[in-house]
């Protein structure tokens, strides 16, 4: 790594790592080390900046190159798959590196925490855009409050990635700028929230989409949204402990949630192996195959007939039918066989609906929160954050989750945070001054409010 006063080791290279460091790389006593398992990519990102160089890691199979990288970094910044965080910040406890991720604080990491904070090192979780923005801007909203001796009793929050509305033109409405499996699987989670002072439990296995609802927030987009994870534990995280209400969710454009309860009913969101899909057996159609999903021992039906028992599979959905089909997955094509339903229809998906190179894509982030005041007047305030990727440039998504992680990195190298262990932005220290920074960038959210 070049000599420089401060040292940044960024592990992975993919679509959020532009913005990442392009941003650290703005103050040339930073030097920064991108290692990636794909040196194309790192080389890429690598050569538009001077105090930046690239290494190839594979970091299940070189331990010994991220440790000798780590042990020479003042940062290590890990936006690598979540599950693997864990693995880096080991390294980075031993030895006595501070690390960023823009990821949820998962169980493996939050074991670490007393770990971390005797080798006096800070670990900040959660400053990307959802985990990330969204706590900033709620967390500014909850202090206000509260500085102002108000309460608030309800707080509703979705958040989505999505391709802005002249590039929906399909049947999901939605494009994917990775591997669709993570989206897919997550319509299998269960979730659970708060309503009314009651807890809503939603249980895994396909129920999640039957709590979708339709949002009027912004009405030139038609949005939809369902709910995601356990919001619950947000009631003690935000210090909101009036609140009645606390629901987070994720934002789809309508009609996204219907075809693929579609997908679901027709049994292509499984990820346990099948047999016709094994790599090594003969080729398949995705024709013969939803004919073999529907117990039909061969595909020689007519169209007509193979519609009306798709229509009968999928509850008897006119839309659900004209979606499926529409995706092409009653023609004749032959399938990729991934050995499971759940990985073919990903394949399927990535290759049919991803965003081509001149497309945008759009981020929608909605805060709703109620809020009692001591006069006992009541507000609803609604937080609208908006943001559109450029057509040739940084994707919304890279730049809302790129700009923030990188912002929390400077500030750790910089000393502005002082926390040792595993650190979320949940206070004033933290949020104001990435809201700031975010808003010198252009992203920046609008607020409105209805008095009751």
């Amino acid at each position: 790594m070049a000599s420089k006063d401060k040292k940044v080791v960024v592990l992975g290279a993919g679509y959020v790592s532009s913005p990442l460091v392009e941003y650290l790389a703005r103050d040339p006593k930073v030097g920064i080390t991108v290692a990636s398992g794909l040196k194309e990519e790192g080389d890429a990102i690598a050569a538009k900046h001077d105090n930046c160089e690239s290494v190839l890691l594979d970091i299940k199979e070189r331990p010994d190159l991220l440790a000798d990288l780590v042990k020479g970094a003042d940062v290590v910044i890990s936006v690598l798959p979540y599950s693997l965080h864990a693995e880096v910040a080991k390294h980075c406890i031993k030895h006595k590196t501070n690390m960023v991720t823009a990821s949820y604080l998962n169980p493996e990491l939050r074991e670490l925490h007393s770990a971390a904070q005797e080798a006096g090192i800070t670990v900040v979780n959660e400053v990307g855009l959802d985990p990330g923005i969204d706590h900033l801007l709620a967390m500014e909203c909850f202090d206000e409050v509260h500085r102002g001796g108000g309460k608030v009793k309800n707080f509703v929050s979705f958040c989505g990635g999505l391709p802005a509305p002249e590039f929906s033109d399909n049947p999901l409405r939605y494009k994917f700028s990775w591997s669709p499996r993570g989206a897919l699987l997550n319509t299998l989670s269960g979730a659970k929230y708060l309503k009314d002072g009651k807890v809503v439990d939603i249980p895994a296995g396909g129920s999640l989409l039957d709590a979708t609802e339709e949002f009027g927030f912004l009405p030139g987009l038609a949005l939809e949204g369902f709910p995601n994870r356990d919001s619950t534990i947000y009631k003690v995280l935000y210090g909101i402990p009036d609140a009645q209400t606390i629901l987070r969710g994720t934002l789809r454009f309508k009609g996204y949630s219907d075809v693929i309860k579609g997908l679901l009913k027709l049994g292509l969101i499984d990820p346990e192996p099948c047999p016709h899909l094994h790599q090594g057996g003969p080729d398949v159609t995705w024709k013969e195959y939803i004919c073999n999903q529907l117990g039909r021992t061969d595909a020689n039906i007519f169209d007509d007939n193979l519609r009306s028992l798709v229509l009968e599979k999928v509850g008897n959905s006119p839309s659900r039918l004209a979606g499926i089909e529409a995706l092409g997955l009653l023609k004749e094509d032959p399938l990729v066989k991934c050995d499971n339903p759940l990985d073919t229809i990903s394949y399927f998906l990535s290759k049919k609906l991803s965003l081509e190179p001149g497309e945008r894509d759009l981020i929608v982030l909605r805060h709703e929160i109620g809020i009692l005041w001591p006069d006992g007047s009541e507000e609803l305030r609604g937080i609208n954050f908006v943001c559109y990727g450029e057509s040739n440039g940084y994707s919304a998504m890279a730049k809302t989750v790129g700009y923030p992680c990188a912002i929390a990195t400077k500030m750790v190298l910089d000393g502005e945070i002082q926390a040792k262990g595993m650190v979320l932005p949940f206070t004033r220290e933290i949020y104001r001054p990435m809201l700031q920074r975010l808003a010198d960038e252009g992203i920046t959210a609008t607020e409105k409010s209805i008095w009751l």
